[in-house]
């Protein structure tokens, strides 16, 4: 069976649903079928402990109110009857916003982490948080004829290279873009009249990669992404996002590698991302900019004994702060991103045989490296979790289109 069509208007879903317990179940098959793309009705039976009739009744809800559709099952021959499987509805989609130094990225994203598109606009200098708002803002503004006409909007997320208080939506500090103290995603949310969250983007994408990507079945896992806005981490242990008291956990970008290294931004020195940074593979690659593959495709065929240096030279520095974080954590992970990824992917046992070698001998022998699944869509997948976080808590409770103001 086909995928439906996109509905031209979706009916207003009703109020919270006064019990609680439906809610509930609700909410979790909701997200089952999120994060997995598609499930049946045998696994989501499984998966929740639910009776079959309960279930068949929620999935039966969730269809009434547009947010999932059933297909005959595909793949291998199965015995017996087969059990239909259950889809996200494409029309249920989130908003993500990605600021950086160069550019400010929109994107929309169904249910299901799909990409159904994606806009850079680069600029000539570094935004403000004002002026990152508006372009975003613009850039929506032009969607919107699409918008109405396809798709339920839960919200826009925000993924800020910086310390984001994810409570309420301020950057408190984001060093590349200097922002201070800057009340983003309420003023998203007033410019663009859709509810907005905003995060670390760091954090958001651990998240991501723990749902859809390399993190996938692991429960314990130290993120690290590497681009034109420094070092940034996400830690998750036990399957949840460490966040700390405020939500500013997992900034191993500031982690001390190098005792009498270059000062920081951060007003420290010898910090991870001032001894691990992209500007001088950029450089050796004769590239003036470009993004992750055009720099893993330049530096491949350029390969020299400087380049390899300085390859080396990186790899040591991220191996003594992931050997912090192995014996400080014992991850059953470590994913690596953006340039940090192509660095591992340049010289594939420097990483594993510098933790087999100084870290302790238990947590090293448990940890595996991975480079990141969701590549250039990452932020955008994790921005957007943000954002399909309250509708995926009470999805049969939530507007047709949720806005900050209308």
């Amino acid at each position: 069976m086909t995928q439906p069509p996109l509905p031209h208007l979706s009916p207003p879903l009703p109020a919270i649903d006064p019990d609680p317990s439906r809610r509930n179940n609700l909410a979790l098959i909701t997200a089952l079928v999120h994060h997995h793309g598609s499930l049946s009705r045998a696994q989501l039976t499984k998966r929740t402990g639910l009776n079959r009739s309960t279930v068949g009744a929620l999935i039966g809800q969730l269809v009434t109110l547009g947010l999932m559709y059933e297909a005959a099952p595909t793949g291998k021959a199965q015995v017996g009857r087969p059990s239909p499987e259950v889809h996200p509805s494409p029309s249920i989609a989130a908003l993500a916003v990605n600021p950086e130094i160069d550019a400010v990225t929109i994107g929309l994203m169904s249910l299901g982490g799909k990409v159904q598109k994606k806009i850079r606009y680069a600029t000539e200098r570094i935004p403000t948080a004002r002026e990152a708002v508006n372009i975003a803002v613009a850039v929506i503004e032009g969607m919107q004829s699409e918008l109405a006409a396809s798709y339920r909007i839960t919200g826009i997320g925000m993924a800020v290279p910086g310390l984001v208080n994810r409570d309420d939506g301020v950057v408190r500090y984001a060093p590349h873009l200097g922002w201070r103290d800057e009340p983003v995603a309420r003023m998203m949310s007033e410019a663009s009249g859709y509810v907005c969250h905003a995060a670390n983007d760091a954090s958001l994408a651990a998240e991501a990669e723990l749902i859809f990507g390399a993190g996938a079945g692991q429960r314990n896992i130290v993120y690290l992404n590497g681009g034109a806005s420094g070092i940034g981490g996400g830690l998750v242990s036990d399957g949840t996002l460490l966040r700390g008291s405020s939500g500013y956990a997992g900034e191993m970008g500031h982690t001390l590698v190098r005792t009498s290294g270059t000062v920081c931004h951060c007003g420290a020195s010898g910090c991870l991302e001032t001894e691990v940074s992209q500007a001088p593979l950029f450089e050796l690659a004769g590239l003036d900019g470009g993004d992750t593959s055009q720099l893993e495709d330049a530096l491949r065929t350029r390969r020299s004994d400087k380049l390899d240096k300085e390859v080396a030279r990186q790899l040591g520095y991220l191996g003594i702060a992931l050997r912090n974080a192995v014996n400080t954590l014992n991850p059953d992970a470590i994913v690596l991103d953006g340039f940090l990824g192509v660095l591992h992917a340049l010289s594939p046992q420097t990483l594993g045989d510098h933790l087999q070698s100084q870290a302790l001998g238990g947590p090293a022998s448990e940890v595996t490296i991975h480079r990141a699944e969701l590549g250039s869509d990452l932020m955008m997948i994790g921005a957007a979790e943000l954002a399909f976080s309250q509708f995926l808590a009470n999805p049969a409770g939530m507007g047709a289109v949720p806005t900050a103001r209308r």
